[in-house]
């Protein structure tokens, strides 16, 4: 087989700092991230052109940002995507608005992965993989379930939930193209010592054929 590239690492706000604390982890971190996503639900929608502003100021590229929720924000100041979920407007309304934008779709089951495939998302976050303090009293869907979805949904798949530097290798192996993190890097006592970790986990060649994001 051929040696694929390295897996994503997606990283997630969350919620639970501010737009100061965010901007100054994100610089120092972004390096080492494919993806951060601003998923900020009680920010205004100027607050969130003002994260996007100060962002770029500090050097993280627009190509690196994705706006939870708000597809008018995001095509407005130029982020690379939107990520939808369940509350969101439908894919395939999005996606014929926003051409611009890739679009991801956070599902749960294989019917909701089936249905954002049909209308057109560009790539899936799927989750909760392992049981995780984010989601207390969820059950982890575990790697068979990851596994299920990979095989049968033909979009780039990134798993989230209580995935630790770790775990990485089994969720490679199931062929998903990556990971999303949230408190493990950014509530992390040392976020850009996180943030290397998981790099270096994810980053790996690995033996297996597939599509990046």
């Amino acid at each position: 087989m051929e040696i694929e590239k390295r897996r994503r690492l997606h990283v997630i706000s969350t919620g639970q700092q501010s737009r100061e604390e965010l901007v100054k982890i994100s610089r120092t971190i972004h390096p080492y991230i494919d993806m951060l996503h601003i998923r900020e639900r009680s920010w205004t929608g100027a607050e969130l052109i003002e994260a996007v502003v100060e962002l770029t100021a500090v050097g993280v590229p627009l190509r690196k940002l994705c706006i939870n929720d708000r597809a008018d924000i995001a095509c407005m100041k130029h982020v690379r995507g939107v990520q939808l979920g369940h509350h969101s407007a439908p894919v395939g309304l999005v996606k014929k608005a926003f051409p611009s934008l890739k679009i991801g779709s956070s599902v749960h089951s294989m019917q909701e992965a089936l249905l954002a495939y049909e209308q057109g998302a560009d790539f899936l976050l799927y989750g909760n993989v392992y049981d995780t303090t984010s989601k207390p009293g969820k059950k982890g869907k575990g790697i068979v379930n990851l596994e299920e979805i990979v095989l049968n949904i033909p979009l780039p798949v990134i798993a989230i939930g209580g995935i630790t530097p770790g775990r990485v290798d089994d969720i490679v192996r199931t062929g998903a193209k990556g990971i999303a993190v949230l408190s493990g890097i950014f509530l992390s006592e040392d976020p850009l010592e996180a943030a290397r970790a998981y790099y270096k986990a994810t980053h790996k060649e690995v033996k297996q054929l597939g599509e990046t994001i």
